[in-house]
């Protein structure tokens, strides 16, 4: 195995992982975005101290 496979093999591990990871946290990610609308963003500071 040549090095440039190596580094071709470890991109695509990171690339799974992080993958995963997104997909993993997606649900979150879209419910504390949804919440964040629902409080005004971030220019809300008026309403909410």
């Amino acid at each position: 195995m040549s090095g440039r496979q190596l580094l071709l093999l470890q991109a695509a591990l990171v690339g799974g992982v992080i993958t995963a990871l997104v997909i993993k946290e997606f649900p979150g990610i879209i419910r504390e975005l949804r919440i964040f609308r629902m409080t005004g963003g971030p220019g809300a500071n008026r309403r909410y101290p």
